[in-house]
């Protein structure tokens, strides 16, 4: 397999990710199904941009991958604060 398709696959995570933010948000979604979800996308996002040995696709992957983590820390907060 070409290496640049993983480094595509990384970046196509990321798409994923923001769609399923997209389709999923609202007052009564499941922050525990999100957080698995986003979590789940953005590690194989960042394992598939190191395996595409490409450095382009190793920053831009690992970075916006980066950023659906940051935003999962974010929900663990939130979802930590609702419980109490």
């Amino acid at each position: 397999m070409r290496k640049h398709v993983f480094g595509v696959l990384s970046i196509t995570m990321v798409i994923i990710s923001i769609v399923f933010f997209l389709l999923t948000r609202g007052p009564n979604v499941n922050i525990q199904l999100g957080i698995s979800v986003f979590t789940g996308l953005s590690i194989i996002g960042i394992i598939l941009a190191i395996a595409s040995k490409r450095i382009w696709y190793i920053i831009i992957g690992s970075v916006l991958n980066g950023f659906v983590l940051y935003f999962v820390i974010l929900l663990i907060f939130a979802y930590g604060i609702s419980e109490n």
